[in-house]
């Protein structure tokens, strides 16, 4: 199905649906931008850290190993429509799954191929880069550790299908796997559109609602749902009373201003606020030790939130004393309260003056 682009308005052209040509350039492009794997509609705050690709088992190479920050493990394989196997691929899949349960005996030895992926690419343990990607301090990292472990002992790991399009047989297929196992496998299809320079991703997940339906549905680490007064009752507990007033304030403007989504963290609660004139993703989250994340790799939808957040970065840096990367645009920048709690006033206004534009 074509989509159609404009330019405030004007100039309106028809983009037809493009095809990758080889798996390998879906395969890097989730390895480059994982958030392009919709977990966020299996929780809110979900996010996907992929960590390697051709992820070696006995059974053959893992498409894409991935982990989030409650310690789930992802196996991810991609197919092309257009490929003859597609009708395996659950399967595929699954004897990964069943090949990483069994050979991987000792967690110890696991962490290490781990370290190996990320030392090859980002100069980091494992441990430390997903401290960084996730925004998680010793403690948190090492609840995510031990949840992995578990996961991987008890062989409850977590299945991605992706592929560029998907016809009604293999999604019935994963409903059905979903509503009669205990598995958690969930189909992607990725349409991709080509328009100039820019490339534009249509990511669609089933199997979802189905295990938010099944009652029982096993958590892999303890989760809590937080609320406005558990979260303020942990700020006390957690943050310097220095720091209080600015969190209250930014939480007053989110509250009036957009719709609250809470957090879902074990040990540290967060506020997510949506804007819905700028985006269906929280441009930040605030956290009960009084980090603040400015959500930019949320805001690369649609030309309104990539504006905002291009123009978002340009202000801050301009009217406060924030400071972003040069990739910024791929990343969840944090903050440490003593950071931004003195400019608190300064960043809402910038918020509010764009909001609406």
């Amino acid at each position: 199905m074509p989509i159609i682009i404009s330019q405030s308005g004007h100039n309106a052209t028809k983009v037809d649906k493009s095809e990758f040509e080889k798996e390998d350039y879906l395969q890097n492009y989730i390895h480059q931008n994982p958030e392009s794997i919709p977990v966020y509609e299996i929780e809110e705050d979900k996010r996907l850290f992929v960590v390697a690709r051709e992820f070696s088992t006995e059974s053959g190479p893992i498409d894409a190993l991935a982990v989030d920050q409650s310690g789930d493990i992802y196996i991810v394989e991609t197919k092309l429509y257009k490929n003859p196997d597609k009708r395996t691929v659950v399967a595929q899949a699954l004897d990964y799954g069943a090949s990483l349960w069994k050979h991987v005996n000792d967690f110890g030895d696991f962490l290490k191929l781990l370290d190996k992926e990320t030392q090859s690419q980002f100069q980091l343990s494992f441990f430390e880069k997903t401290k960084a990607f996730f925004n998680l301090d010793d403690e948190q990292a090492n609840l995510m550790l031990d949840a992995m472990k578990r996961n991987l002992k008890d062989g409850s790991l977590k299945f991605v299908i992706l592929m560029d399009s998907m016809d009604e047989r293999l999604r019935d297929l994963i409903i059905y796997v979903n509503q009669n196992s205990q598995f958690d496998i969930f189909a992607v299809e990725m349409e991709y559109y080509k328009f100039k320079d820019y490339e534009i991703m249509i990511p669609k997940m089933f199997g979802v609602e189905v295990k938010k339906n099944i009652a029982g549905n096993s958590i892999s680490s303890p989760r809590q749902k937080w609320d406005e007064k558990l979260f303020f009752e942990s700020l006390n507990k957690q943050l310097d009373p220095k720091f209080h007033q600015a969190v209250k304030k930014l939480y007053d403007f989110s509250k009036s201003n957009a719709d609250i989504k809470w957090g879902t963290g074990t040990n540290k609660g967060s506020f997510n606020p949506i804007f819905s004139q700028i985006s269906p993703r929280s441009v930040y989250t605030a956290y009960t030790d009084g980090k603040l994340s400015i959500n930019f790799g949320w805001l690369n939808g649609d030309d309104k939130a990539t504006k905002f957040r291009d123009t978002l970065k340009d202000k801050l840096e301009t009217e406060t004393n924030l400071k972003f990367p040069d990739n910024y645009r791929e990343h969840f920048v944090t903050f440490t309260v003593d950071e931004w709690a003195d400019q608190v006033d300064l960043l809402i206004s910038v918020i509010k003056d764009l909001k609406d534009k």
